[in-house]
């Protein structure tokens, strides 16, 4: 009798609770790769802007770059702001990267992807910037942050405005937490199966 209440528990349980996967929350792509890109490191920082539907937890990003053939990126300084360059900093940190090659360009430099996750930052709907600046690489190249000219508004530290780079913006939904009504309604669900199964067995 106790197996089954527990077991019918679990299953109500499992039902109820559905776990968020990460997915791209705002695109600002696809990669251009042929025509522009900023420096973001040696004291440059570039910002660009991206609009949150609704309340998500960022949980990382991928952009996409212009590298000296045979060098790699390994990590760069992100923030999430409420204006280019500052205003209110919501999170901020040193994400390490996963690259990606895609192709070669006409000048020569090799178009990669690179991907930082595992962060965590909880923000509700609006517009938000996403900054980023003092990325090293394997052999202490210039990387350059490819831009495309997509939605985004976006600025150089040294010239101001300029167009758009290509980013994706990563995270899960953010899941209201069940009111104690709710809680209650399905305690007593529970409680209410498990005086049926007991009938059922006096019978």
């Amino acid at each position: 009798m106790k197996l089954r209440i527990a077991s019918l528990t679990l299953l109500c349980l499992a039902l109820a609770v559905v776990p968020a996967s990460a997915n791209t929350i705002y695109s600002n792509g696809p990669a251009n790769g042929t025509v522009d890109a900023w420096t973001i490191n040696f004291g440059y920082v570039v910002s660009d802007s991206f609009v949150m539907p609704s309340g998500y937890t960022f949980v990382g990003f991928d952009f996409f770059v212009w590298a000296y053939p045979g060098d790699t990126a390994l990590t760069v300084d992100w923030s999430i702001t409420s204006a280019e360059f500052g205003g209110t900093t919501y999170g901020s940190g040193t994400a390490s990267l996963s690259s990606q090659f895609l192709s070669s360009n006409q000048y020569g430099y090799d178009i990669d992807r690179l991907s930082a996750s595992g962060l965590y930052l909880a923000l509700g709907a609006g517009t938000y910037w996403l900054n980023l600046q003092n990325a090293t690489t394997a052999l202490g190249d210039p990387l350059f942050w490819d831009e495309n000219s997509g939605p985004s508004s976006a600025s150089e530290s040294a010239v101001g405005t300029i167009a758009s780079e290509a980013f994706d913006i990563n995270g899960t939904r953010n899941v209201e937490s069940p009111e104690p009504g709710s809680i209650l309604l399905f305690g007593s669900g529970i409680l209410g199966l498990a005086g049926l199964l007991r009938r059922k067995l006096r019978w």
